[in-house]
């Protein structure tokens, strides 16, 4: 986790071997973990953590997938094997906050834990970075500016249909006086990048096109720079849907913490 960063991330064992409990706890997930390229979101929300100040640790090597892949693929027993084994970690650390870095994760132990045995207060990052926003502990300054480039935004799944969570992301877009663009599938009537129920682990089914090239062509009629989205699923799909279009040298593929963390010189 420390790997290229210049400070220690400290985990919950760790913390509580010194006496000391977080303010909250990252919840990494497996892609942020694992993914070459999540690692680089879970590496910005770690520095926009220290940036603020918030005491904050992660699980480490006692983090397991939340289940949520298993669940949605159908394996009812596996998801909750995985729930069960998570819930006994968080709640002997007597866990109250959790931000994630992926919505699946997000709505797993939001939605999925308390049924379970797990209730704690979840939070996803992109709203943890507009309450930075709103306590004037984030600024877009300091850093690479966003002034007036063309982005448009990708609602996930879990985080906006599921969670109803469609501002915070946008208000952390909208302090980098950008241009945002909406595309014409948006919010509530968003379009799926084609990762969800388990979908990214497999080959698709025979058709006429492949989701996130339909999601990805809607992106591009905006004639966008950048294509932010918040979640490690869409991240692939879209970033895929990018190279197989030809678009790479023109259009980047953002997860909104990076952006957060280059506008503020992290």
């Amino acid at each position: 986790m420390s790997e290229q960063l210049n400070f220690e991330v400290p985990t919950m064992a760790e913390l509580i071997a010194k006496g000391e409990e977080p303010e909250i706890l990252f919840w990494v997930g497996c892609a942020g973990s694992y993914d070459e390229r999540a690692q680089k979101t879970t590496r910005d929300i770690c520095k926009i953590l220290h940036h603020v100040g918030l005491k904050y640790a992660v699980l480490g090597t006692e983090e397991s997938c939340t289940g949520d892949p298993a669940k949605r693929a159908g394996n009812e027993f596996l998801f909750q094997m995985q729930a069960m084994t998570n819930i006994e970690v968080l709640n002997g650390y007597n866990i109250k906050k959790i931000v994630t870095g992926c919505p699946h994760c997000f709505n797993t132990i939001k939605n999925e834990y308390p049924g379970l045995g797990g209730s704690y207060e979840v939070i996803h990052h992109t709203q943890l970075i507009q309450q930075l926003i709103d306590e004037g502990k984030l600024k877009a300054e300091g850093g690479e500016s966003f002034k007036g480039k063309k982005i448009t935004y990708h609602d996930p799944c879990y985080l906006g249909r599921g969670n109803d969570v469609y501002e915070a992301p946008r208000k952390a877009l909208e302090v980098l006086d950008a241009q945002l663009v909406e595309m014409k599938r948006c919010k509530s009537n968003g379009l799926c990048c084609g990762a969800g129920g388990a979908q990214m682990f497999k080959e698709p089914e025979k058709g006429n096109k492949d989701i996130n090239i339909e999601r990805i062509e809607e992106a591009l009629e905006t004639n966008p720079q950048i294509v932010a989205a918040s979640c490690p699923f869409c991240m692939t799909m879209l970033s895929d849907g990018v190279k197989l279009k030809d678009q790479s040298e023109n259009v980047k593929v953002l997860d909104i913490a990076e952006i957060t963390a280059r506008a503020n010189g992290l």
